[in-house]
């Protein structure tokens, strides 16, 4: 039996919708395997602003910090979008990862053959793509400097920095590799390197690590633009690619067409092992959607992407694979039945509620435990063992 402490940031617009669905799912593992959860709710983001005017209020911070795992909704909307606005909700976001520590995201792409459909890609174009991208979360462009200053005649020049270090670049690339190493053993490198300093650094950086470290993988160093052409060319081709911030946030999102929707991807994002406290890494977890407002409070929100979320905080914060496992059929099961949401529903089907899609899931995992044992059970008895 395990003891969970999760912070529960549901944040803005279908935050909350979908965030409870995950953590519906989450209740029933803990019934189902006789775990023992506790969840602990902050605001982030517009809510936060609204209510303390900060996107991330100290309290948060607190709650996150104590916390073995961090299951997160979304965050902004129409309400806090002025670009000139000094406080906005992105600038929780960003906040809490650094804080955290969490420079390694882990977004998996696979293609459940219920939703090939779903997708603009052609269905052959589908088969067997089963890949992750591992996207470094807290330095380059993002976090750099930014600068605004009105010249001589009246324009404007704005100027954003992109900023990598070696110890940051080693750092994601280990964590891709040491991936790779449980997976098909290929590691993609992507940068622009023929035109960025930090994409020389990287490209170097990468291919040093890669050799004196995991000599064992095959590396593959692509352009970005490339890249971008290759996932939709030949997406099975990949196994684990690696990248820099802004790159790993665009491309992570045209793979989301691979898989049919944003709706059904999720993320993990980890820091250092030495993180690790009484056996767990902790870790953010959020679907790779946004906060939706234009369908926000109307219920038909897809809560996969944050279901699966929670499928990997149970393997990668908790330790626990077999739950871990268990949430990824059952929704695997659920979309085999026709659970689908609007987003990946074909033409004239059913359009299942953001509740019910929880529901099931939530009830699929019990029945899935339920029957693996009575099969353990029965494959014991066959030896006499019990």
């Amino acid at each position: 039996m395990h003891s969970l402490t999760v912070a529960v940031l549901p944040g803005d617009g279908i935050g909350p919708e979908v965030v409870a669905e995950g953590t519906r799912v989450l209740r029933a593992v803990a019934e189902t395997w006789g775990h023992e959860v506790a969840l602990r709710e902050g605001l982030i983001g517009g809510c936060a602003i609204d209510a303390h005017r900060t996107a991330l209020p100290d309290e948060t911070l607190r709650l996150c910090r104590e916390a073995d795992a961090v299951l997160l909704g979304a965050v902004g909307g129409p309400r806090w979008d002025d670009p000139a606005a000094p406080v906005r909700p992105e600038q929780g976001l960003l906040g809490l990862r650094q804080s955290l520590g969490v420079y390694a995201n882990l977004r998996p792409v696979a293609v459940h053959p219920r939703l090939a459909a779903a997708s603009p890609l052609r269905p052959e174009r589908l088969r067997n793509v089963d890949f992750v991208v591992v996207r470094e979360l807290t330095g380059g462009i993002y976090f750099g400097e930014k600068r605004r200053e009105r010249l001589d005649g009246g324009d404007e020049r704005a100027t954003d920095t992109c900023t990598y270090t070696t110890r940051e670049i080693e750092r994601v690339v280990r964590a891709a590799a040491e991936l790779a190493r449980t997976r098909r053993g290929k590691l993609t490198s992507v940068d622009k390197a023929n035109v960025l300093e930090t994409s020389r650094l990287w490209r170097r950086t990468t291919t040093r690590v890669a050799r004196d470290e995991f000599p064992d993988l095959a590396l593959e160093h692509l352009l970005v633009d490339a890249c971008a052409m290759h996932l939709l060319r030949r997406p099975a081709d990949f196994d684990v690619i690696v990248t820099e911030n802004m790159f790993g946030d665009i491309l992570t999102d045209e793979a989301a067409m691979l898989a049919g929707s944003l709706g059904v991807l999720p993320s993990a994002s980890l820091g250092e092992a030495r993180a690790v406290r009484n056996g767990m890494r902790r870790g953010l977890y959020e679907p790779i959607h946004g906060s939706a407002p234009d369908i926000a409070g109307r219920g038909i929100a897809n809560p996969i992407g944050t279901i699966l979320s929670v499928a990997l905080m149970l393997r990668h914060s908790f330790g626990l694979e077999k739950e871990g496992h268990a949430v990824e059929a059952a929704v695997a099961a659920a979309l085999d039945e026709g659970c689908v949401s609007a987003d990946i529903a074909l033409p004239g089907e059913r359009c299942w509620s953001t509740e019910e899609i929880g529901r099931t899931i939530a009830d699929r995992v019990a029945n899935l435990a339920t029957q693996a044992g009575r099969l353990k059970l029965s494959l014991d008895s066959t030896t006499g063992r019990l």
